[in-house]
């Protein structure tokens, strides 16, 4: 029997460093599904997070590929997407943020908006997706509240209206403010930060004298920001003018429980997605899916390949035929998996904003869907523009068949683009990307999975455009660039630098040069 219960689907994203895999964890612990958070950056004896299960995640302390935990709080089901926190792999923070419904935002109360922050709540915005934003790491010292929400203001654009506020400045974190209650939530520290944080609500009479001081100073700014008209509207939030902002410390476990009742509370469920055709599926039509991300090598003890996918419509069944959109042929689903960090388990059954996992199904690649009923297919995720580019060829020529299954293995996933051509044929492949941390997963992923160390040589190019079939014969022997075709088809000429590729540009008006979605939106 089928899981009605409300879901509430989103992504924790921030700058690196910022507490994102910690927060992750916290949740998890708050939701009873962990019984020990682990941090990343915490002592050797404690737990590595759930997850951050990749050996280079856990040696560098930094999320690289995106994971989806799903648990059961309260009366809701929880799917919430980790994603990579470092700028080199935003293509795969793209893809995640076409699978939720809303965003939680952590700014590091120290830095304040920083760079990639900037650039996903871009994202967020560009996908109309509701940003609820958490100052994370109160407890160490940092900028003012009021500085903060200033510059969440002139900065993203979006007004601030919070919902907690701090009692105690940066660094000596004494509890928040409920600003629709008025009560104080005052927590207490555990050790490590590794348990549930005790809190305890108190009304503005029962404030101790410790804690009076603080107390007063954080009612009096919290007048000032109703004054100022900085109260939470709903309709506004929903429609991407304002965020929720809270007060928290993802390490100490203060602010998490809020957290998720907010969640529940305000952001917003499974709606109606609309088709490439226009079509609109409503939550409650027939059964559709779309996959987000392709995953391998994350149980070590046998060969697996893991297609995520995001159910859009209609109640999933363990073991239906649906159609794949891309080749309509029939799909079966008999080995779909519920996903909980790197451990899964049978899905009998999945609603709309469920995520599931497609075992070892190769015809699925990252934006296709899956239907049943009437003919649907959801917009692809793009390809964002490659700005590095390198050759790899087999270390030992004799693996050179693991050398083959592993790029593949790869370029499916969206680790790196893989491109191609007649002259280079396909023992040394060109791989394309965004950042340059992403060869070094190539090369980790082919040495450790596939038994196949390789060779990278970097290639001049830094500026790559679309062009076609025409195109490429056009351009054909011209100095200082290479026509390649990427896997899924597409014809790409690379450049040296954007003054050549606008140079021949002006030279070949009648070719198509088309710029590709950049990276950084």
């Amino acid at each position: 029997m089928s899981d009605k219960r409300p879901r509430r689907t989103f992504a924790v994203i921030s700058h690196p460093d910022a507490g994102k895999s910690t927060l992750t964890e916290a949740l998890a612990l708050h939701a009873r599904v962990i019984n020990q958070a682990g941090a990343v950056h915490g002592k050797d004896d404690r737990k590595a997070t759930v997850s951050d299960w990749m050996d280079m995640e856990k040696a560098r302390g930094i999320s690289i590929t995106s994971a989806a935990l799903q648990f059961v709080y309260r009366d809701h089901v929880i799917n919430l997407v980790d994603t990579p926190g470092h700028s080199d792999f935003s293509e795969d923070t793209y893809r995640v943020l076409s699978a939720v419904d809303s965003a939680v935002m952590l700014v590091d109360a120290g830095k304040g908006l920083e760079p990639q922050t900037l650039k996903l709540f871009r994202v967020c915005a560009l996908r109309g997706i509701p940003v609820i934003t958490v100052i994370n790491k109160w407890d160490r010292p940092g900028l003012s509240p009021l500085a903060l929400m200033d510059e969440i203001e002139q900065q993203i654009k979006l007004r601030p209206t919070p919902l907690t506020w701090p009692v105690g400045e940066a660094g000596d974190f004494r509890g928040v403010l409920d600003r629709r209650t008025g009560e104080f939530v005052k927590y207490t520290r555990t050790a490590g930060g590794a348990e549930r944080a005790p809190e305890r609500r108190m009304t503005s009479d029962e404030v101790e004298d410790v804690d009076a001081d603080v107390w007063a100073n954080a009612t009096d700014e919290s007048e000032l920001l109703s004054l100022d008209g900085a109260d939470h509207d709903q309709k506004r939030f929903l429609a991407g003018e304002t965020t929720p902002v809270m007060f928290a410390s993802a390490l100490q476990n203060f602010g998490v429980a809020q957290l998720l009742e907010l969640l529940l509370e305000l952001a917003p469920g499974p709606s109606a997605t609309a088709g490439v055709d226009g079509t609109v599926r409503q939550v409650d039509d027939a059964f559709s899916a779309f996959v987000f991300k392709v995953q391998s090598g994350m149980n070590s003890a046998h060969r697996d390949r893991l297609a995520y996918a995001r159910v859009v419509s209609g109640t999933f069944e363990r073991g239906m035929v649906v159609t794949h959109a891309s080749t309509g042929r029939p799909f079966t689903t008999k080995y779909a998996q519920s996903v909980f960090g790197r451990t899964t388990s049978s899905a009998e059954h999945a609603e709309p904003g469920d995520i599931i996992g497609f075992v070892n199904a190769q015809a699925l690649r990252v934006g296709d869907t899956v239907y049943d009923g009437d003919p649907i297919d959801y917009p692809p995720v793009p390809s964002f523009a490659p700005e590095h580019f390198m050759t790899a060829t087999a270390a030992d020529i004799g693996r050179y068949k693991q050398f083959r299954r592993g790029i593949e293995q790869l370029d499916q996933e969206g680790v790196v683009q893989v491109l191609r051509s007649d002259l280079r044929g396909d023992q040394s492949p060109v791989l394309a990307a965004v950042g340059p941390l992403q060869f070094e997963v190539v090369e980790e992923r082919m040495k450790n999975e596939f038994s196949s160390p390789i060779r990278l040589s970097r290639l001049d190019y830094q500026v790559a455009r679309r062009t076609d079939a025409e195109g490429a014969r056009a351009l054909a022997g011209t100095r200082g660039l290479e026509v390649l075709q990427r896997t899924d088809g597409t014809y790409m000429a690379l450049f040296t630098d954007k003054w050549r590729a606008n140079k021949v540009a002006r030279d070949n008006p009648d070719v198509l040069l088309e710029e590709l979605p950049a990276g950084d939106v």
